[in-house]
């Protein structure tokens, strides 16, 4: 037999062999994620791993958590499953019921990755369920800890009572059969800073939103351009979200390139256009996550009060205490100019530019600017108050009020008396409200971030990048076939080359 028959023989052994090894490790790749689940569109349970855990927890708006461990070839698990998952349809994902209030959270003990976490948990049966404060998961748990803030839930092992004893531990009447929006449990928030700690992460939602609102209705003009990039401005230096910092500073960096000045004196503006929004939506303004598709401290009653509006309302009221007084009138500026040529609703658009117009005299102080800003917002409280009370499309839970009531800050209210350009017939302390706006739209808007460790000492997000890859893990046999392989193949074309230049040229037929 000839050498060229063994080298074929030799490559196509090797090849069946790489190929039912790789194959193996394909079905089993795929055993692997139909088991952990990930990739059923119908989880809403978070699957955690060692890599993810501490980072998922520290970074969660929810102020519970649970954690199932679990592993999967458990058949008490499997039959769980549907049980632990009604419940948390109702607290995870963009469609929650009850958003923001409980992360339920998965993990598989029987994968290796988690043997050592799931041995920090003490887990000593399946499933195992945990209780506690989010950023309290990190350190573990043991049954010695008394004083520890996490528990092990004892009576779960149904989605109802798994859910009557969330209810007791919150104080709330939550029900399997809760519809989206109608909650009359939602707690109010106008004199609780906790609630007010959160309404950070609508200033995320609310940046986010309009960004997308922007590109989605092609509002990048050639006479807008300039108010975009002075907002954008405005957002990289006062933003109160470092992450939101970061994302307009991203965009504003690459502006110029993706939206340059003569780009509408083109023929080809309306493509130049659409490639630019195209472009633009790559990039995440506050982060890969937002926006996330709720609200937290500007939540209404019903879907289609508060939300949006109100998270806009508190991001201009965070950046007008975040400035200094060689800032303000630029400030005032960038915010007019991008409430008259962004936001949609006409007729708010047209209240606020009235409103804006009616300032005489430039501002040289942030705390006239922030007071104006301030004034101005119960100007639009106390004409929507008027509406709503005669249209009754107000939220019911949530009414406009002159802000801030005299519960939430006493000493901003002096005494009844004439009429003060800030609202109803309040003589205010201007002084006091100013104090008292710096702490809420200030101090207070960031706490939640310092509280949950996510600012690092240089003042850097402290999370984690997943490190995880879809590259595809080659056994070792495999490999060593596949090496084979090519030594055989290219000692074959040595063969073929060498035996095509002893070979006599054919003569052509004439």
């Amino acid at each position: 037999m000839s050498l060229v028959h063994w080298i074929l023989i030799l490559n196509l052994w090797i090849l069946k062999a790489t190929s039912l090894q790789a194959g193996s490790r394909v079905v089993l790749r795929e055993i692997g994620h139909n088991i952990v689940g990930g990739s059923d569109p119908k989880d809403y349970a978070v699957e955690l791993n060692a890599t993810n855990f501490d980072a998922v927890l520290k970074d969660t708006l929810a102020t519970y958590a649970i954690v199932e461990f679990f592993a999967h070839w458990c058949p008490a698990c499997r039959n769980y499953k549907h049980h632990y998952e009604n419940v948390a349809k109702l607290f995870n994902g963009p469609n929650a019921v009850h958003p923001g209030i409980v992360l339920m959270t998965r993990v598989d003990c029987a994968l290796k990755i988690n043997s050592k976490l799931c041995d920090k948990f003490s887990v000593s049966h399946y499933p195992m369920l945990f209780w506690g404060p989010p950023t309290k998961f990190p350190a573990g748990w043991s049954s010695n800890q008394a004083k520890s803030k996490l528990h092990v839930i004892d009576d779960g092992r149904t989605a109802e009572r798994l859910l009557n004893w969330i209810n007791k531990q919150i104080g709330s009447s939550y029900g399997l059969e809760d519809e989206k929006f109608e909650n009359e449990h939602l707690s109010s928030n106008i004199s609780d800073p906790g609630q007010i700690a959160r309404a950070v992460y609508d200033v995320e939602e609310a940046t986010a939103t309009a960004f997308d609102i922007i590109l989605e209705h092609k509002m990048i003009k050639s006479e807008t351009r300039a108010p975009l990039i002075k907002f954008l401005q405005l957002l990289v230096a006062h933003h109160p979200s470092r992450r939101c910092r970061k994302g307009s500073a991203e965009v504003l960096v690459n502006f110029d390139d993706l939206c340059p000045l003569d780009m509408w004196s083109s023929d080809k503006h309306d493509v130049d256009t659409s490639n630019m929004i195209g472009v633009l939506r790559n990039f995440h303004i506050c982060g890969k996550d937002v926006p996330r598709g709720y609200w937290m401290f500007c939540r209404g009653s019903k879907n289609d009060t508060r939300g949006f509006s109100c998270g806009l309302w508190v991001l201009m009221h965070s950046l007008s205490v975040r400035i200094e007084d060689g800032e303000s009138q630029t400030a005032f500026t960038s915010i007019c100019d991008f409430i008259h040529n962004f936001f949609i609703c006409q007729e708010c658009r047209q209240h606020f530019y009235e409103m804006c117009s009616s300032v005489k005299s430039p501002f040289t102080k942030a705390r006239d600017f922030a007071l104006w800003l301030w004034s101005a917002h119960n100007e639009v409280n106390e004409r929507l108050m008027k509406e709503e009370a005669s249209l009754k499309t107000g939220d019911p839970k949530f009414p406009k009020i002159i802000w801030p009531p005299k519960q939430l800050c006493p000493s901003c209210h002096h005494s009844q008396g004439p009429k003060d350009k800030g609202g109803s017939q309040i003589n205010w302390k201007r002084d006091e409200v100013f104090k008292f706006l710096i702490s809420c739209y200030g101090n207070t808007l960031v706490s939640l971030y310092k509280e949950k460790g996510l600012l690092g000492g240089d003042g850097t997000t402290d999370i984690l990048e997943d490190s995880s890859t879809d590259a595809v893990v080659v056994p070792v046999g495999a490999a060593l076939a596949i090496a084979l392989a090519s030594c055989a193949f290219g000692a074959l074309a040595c063969y073929w080359r060498s035996q095509q230049k002893n070979r006599k040229p054919r003569r052509s037929w004439s």
